[in-house]
């Protein structure tokens, strides 16, 4: 299990950004998170990239529980974690771990999440899980609160009865996030994605050889190519997932499938190509459109900018639209490059060019809100 603290986490991406970028402070403040009319909640992989900032979210959100419990491996066991001003010691995980607890959010990986999240469900908690375990279970939603919140409307934490709800996969949430609401003005027919996915998907391991190699590379050094076994550092490539056999990455095929369930449309077309660039915590994705009724760009703007959770950057003139840098620490995902597909007649078709970050919207920030509709 990958282990980042929060100051680590920090360093690593106040180091790679211009000074304009990097996250300001937060304004001290009276948490009231605290409260016994509250959840009990258990965060499982605390020590990873996504487990902290699990706790980043639920703080600055001010989400409310009696109880928190910190879950991760043997090894990171033992471990001390300071959050909202006290102090917690990370237990091991096991199946008692969910003894009491209402709410468990998950981010430790597949084969944790298939061995414990049934325990978990056994026990009466509701499990939000950010694996890929359960995606494609036809008895578990899969949510983007935004997106299809009646997914998992049946589903309420505290009482006593246990259930799963998966969490989509991060380059799906980001380019749905964007693409729902032209989808529901217009029916999207087919969607064409091409990706540029950042280290933080490959978990704190990937982000510090991202920089580690990046350091190497300037100073002359042959890079440390540990986790992708090729230098990324000024480098790009094709997405680590495993090729099936029709040529496809499991990654690509997830946009696939992920986005047939969660738009509850088997028959729209989908296709992507998944890229892992240089970047640190934010994934870029370029979207080509088809529609079955006609949309024309200036439409398409106001629906995104009145779209929850999106925020319109479409500056042609200044040349400005979404970065990476921009999106990082942000919970919205920014759409710029609103354009009629000239490639298609009659307004049916129109490229965009989203970001968002990939650890936050993409991963944390949407398991958060989901725990929130349980409440």
């Amino acid at each position: 299990m990958a282990s980042l603290s929060v100051s680590r986490h920090n360093h690593l991406l106040s180091g790679l950004l211009p000074a304009r970028h990097k996250p300001t402070s937060r304004p001290t403040r009276v948490r009231m998170s605290l409260r016994d009319d509250g959840p009990s909640i258990a965060v499982v992989g605390v020590t990873g990239a996504v487990g902290q900032e699990f706790l980043s979210v639920l703080s600055d959100r001010d989400f409310p529980y009696r109880s928190i419990k910190m879950l991760a491996s043997q090894r990171s066991a033992g471990r001390r974690i300071n959050f909202e001003d006290r102090d917690y010691v990370v237990e091991e995980l096991t199946a008692d771990s969910f003894d009491g607890v209402d709410i468990a959010l998950f981010s430790a990986g597949g084969s944790i999440s298939k061995k414990f999240g049934p325990a978990a469900v056994d026990r009466g908690t509701v499990v939000v899980d950010n694996s890929s375990a359960f995606r494609m279970d036809e008895k578990v939603p899969l949510v983007i609160p935004e997106v299809n919140p009646e997914a998992m409307q049946h589903i309420k934490a505290g009482t006593g009865k246990g259930a799963l709800i998966a969490n989509p996969n991060c380059s799906t949430i980001i380019c749905l996030m964007a693409a729902t609401p032209l989808h529901r003005r217009a029916k999207v027919l087919r969607m064409v994605v091409s990706t540029y996915q950042a280290a933080s998907g490959a978990g704190a391991a990937a982000m510090e050889e991202l920089e580690l190699q990046t350091r190497e590379v300037l100073e002359g050094k042959p890079p440390t190519c540990k986790i992708f076994n090729r230098q990324y550092a000024f480098n790009l490539f094709s997405h680590n997932a495993s090729v099936l056999s029709n040529g496809y990455n499991e990654e690509e095929m997830k946009m696939v499938k992920e986005t047939r369930k969660i738009w509850n449309d088997k028959d729209v077309k989908v296709t992507a190509t998944c890229i892992r660039v240089p970047v640190m915590r934010a994934h870029a994705e370029s979207v080509n459109l088809q529609f079955e009724n006609p949309l024309d760009e200036d439409t398409a703007r106001d629906i995104l900018k009145n779209a929850p959770g999106v925020v319109v950057i479409d500056d042609r003139e200044s040349n400005h639209f979404p970065t990476p840098l921009e999106v990082s620490n942000k919970d919205d995902v920014a759409v710029g490059r609103i354009r009629q597909d000239l490639s298609q007649d009659g307004n049916q078709g129109l490229d965009i060019f989203v970001c968002g970050d990939q650890i936050r919207k993409g991963a944390a920030l949407n398991a958060i809100q989901i725990a929130e509709m349980l409440l």
